[in-house]
């Protein structure tokens, strides 16, 4: 195997190759800071899927293990989710029917099942649909993303409990607990302090991790004060479960696979949508490219791995991602400071994160997710593009008010309504030419320019298929009736035209016989091969022969007057 292909399977080797020591210390202190989050995110995400605490922690080690070798994002951060907890506790504990060890063996079914979904989607190279995403879209998805996760910390930051729900359902929930004076002030204290400690350090010393410094400081002061009887209310990360991942498969029968099959497949869509569109969006603000198939091979092969080795479905995450990315995060050795770290502290260290704030880490996301917003883009797309802007409001309020996978989809599909309408309606212009300019140019545009008498250039900007195909035929027919002196021949400039459709080819026919009857010749000039290739697979070969194909417009016209003796020279 050559090293290039090796090095698109396994990307983390390749990087590790060209590793420098400047980026370690950054890459060290991101992968400490990222385990204070995703200790007590592991552990209560695993509780809300029905599962054991532990699992959690599980389905955080091995995931970050593995895509840090095969993962193609330098950057992602893959570990349990909020938005995948309830569908695998509605997958998973209806079939183990109360017993603790079989919901662990179910959910570790599940997430291989969904790691087969994700591989063999891979092989059919699935992730296109992050070719999809384009600017307006990745802006909206990261702003919205944004807004949900900094609405989701703020009842933690001042410690206060409510029900939870959508953006605007936390936001007024979140508001009406601190009217009620249903504030921890203790915890408030911390977390706010946490956040003044973050951005205060990043605005005076910039080298220094202000993250890392604010939950140290947080933990050392909250187990003062718990030491003082001052900080018993006070939610707290808690201590670490002892053990290490290992297969818990046991009991799982050929039944309990086919019921899973079905919820794997929505489970694994959801993870996918999530990632890629984050995986994307981050490559693109770091300078970077990232293969959508990859991006799904990646995580179904940690999702597999997870399911091996005790844990659960896995995804992206939001909220631990911008967290490693603001902690100086530069390479996939993170994954592994992480995972190596967590490892270390559940064996020998479990108390570690005894006394540690959710308070502190809630202030931590908060400031991590608020270098996603990106209101720079925002205002210039709004300057340069209604449309555009259209779209990016769209995909933000979508992901903001509805759901990660609902705001993408209608993000997409609104952007493939903008491409068919554009297409639907190209730009499309007559020809002529310029004195002392070579070539043939958009009259409308250079109205000094001359006509070819007899005869109309047409160039259409766009492919033709069903959509515009009579269009193309009408604007055609018009020039023709409006030209200046009576046409012998419309040579259209086909250059744009990438692509043709049986509905386009029916309107080329029809559009053949109607110039045919008016005594107006159709040819064509640099049309590409493909496409004459179509021309004939679809029947039309021998109504538009060799005769009607040129070169370049150039020769076109040059046959042109050679034949009707049209003695201009203009475009020489």
């Amino acid at each position: 195997m050559d090293r290039g292909r090796f090095d698109r399977l396994l990307p983390g080797l390749a990087t590790a190759r060209g590793y420098q020591r400047a980026w370690l210390r950054a890459d060290l202190v991101a992968g400490l800071t990222l385990v204070a989050l995703a200790i007590p995110a592991g552990m209560a995400y695993a509780q809300a899927a029905g599962l054991p605490p532990v699992t959690g922690l599980y389905a955080t080690i091995v995931p970050l293990l593995v895509y840090a070798l095969v993962g193609p994002s330098r950057v992602l951060v893959l570990g349990p989710d909020s938005s995948l907890a309830p569908m695998i506790a509605a997958a998973v504990l209806p079939l183990a029917a109360g017993d603790p060890d079989r919901a662990v063996a179910l959910a570790g079914m599940l997430a291989l099942l969904m790691g087969a979904v994700l591989l063999l989607g891979r092989v059919l190279r699935l992730g296109f649909v992050t070719d999809l995403l384009s600017t307006p879209i990745r802006v909206g998805y990261l702003n919205g993303i944004a807004l949900v996760v900094i609405a989701s910390q703020l009842p933690k930051l001042v410690g206060v409990h409510v029900p939870g729900g959508s953006v605007p359902q936390v936001l007024g929930q979140t508001v009406r607990a601190v009217a009620d004076g249903g504030v921890e002030p203790v915890a408030a204290a911390l977390g706010l302090g946490a956040l003044v400690v973050i951005v205060l350090v990043r605005a005076v010393r910039p080298a220094v991790p202000g993250i890392a410094v604010a939950v140290v400081a947080a933990t050392v002061v909250a187990a003062l004060l718990r030491r003082a009887g001052l900080a018993d209310d006070v939610p707290m990360a808690g201590a670490l479960p002892q053990g290490l991942p290992s297969p818990a498969l046991g009991g799982v029968r050929v039944a309990d696979v086919l019921d899973l099959v079905g919820p794997s497949a929505g489970i694994a869509l959801i993870a996918f949508a999530d990632t890629g569109v984050l995986s994307r969006t981050l490559a693109g603000r770091r300078g970077e490219s990232v293969d959508g198939s990859a991006e799904m091979g990646a995580l179904g092969l940690a999702n597999a791995a997870s399911g091996l080795l005790g844990g659960f479905p896995v995804s992206s995450s939001a909220s631990r991602t911008p967290v490693a990315v603001q902690a100086g995060a530069r390479t996939q050795l993170v994954g592994v400071v992480a995972a190596v770290a967590l490892t270390a502290f559940m064996l020998l260290a479990p108390g570690v994160t005894a006394t540690l704030p959710t308070s502190a880490l809630a202030a931590v996301v908060i400031v991590a997710a608020s270098s996603f917003v990106d209101l720079r883009t925002v205002v210039r797309l709004v300057r340069m593009s209604r449309t555009e802007a259209a779209l990016l409001v769209a995909a933000f309020v979508g992901v903001a008010f509805v759901g990660v996978l609902p705001g993408v989809v209608v993000a997409v599909a609104l952007s493939l309504a903008a491409f068919v309408r554009n297409a639907w309606n190209p730009y499309r212009a007559e020809l002529g030419s310029l004195e002392g300019v070579p070539g043939f140019h958009d009259l409308s545009r250079h109205p000094e320019g001359q006509r070819v008498p007899g005869l109309v250039i047409a160039r259409f900007d766009a492919p033709l298929f069903f959509a515009n195909g009579d269009v193309f035929d009408t604007w055609v027919r018009t020039l023709v009736a409006q030209s200046p002196t009576p046409v012998r021949q419309v040579i259209v400039a086909a250059e744009p035209l990438t692509g043709v459709d049986t509905t386009a080819i029916d309107e080329l026919v029809e559009l053949d016989d109607h110039l045919a009857r008016h005594g107006v010749d159709l040819v064509f000039a640099e049309m590409k091969g493909p496409v004459k290739d179509r021309l004939i697979r679809y029947g039309v070969g021998a109504r538009f022969g060799p005769d009607h194909f040129f070169p370049t417009v150039h020769s076109a016209v040059r046959e042109y007057r050679r034949r009707w003796d049209v003695e201009d020279d203009t475009d020489d």
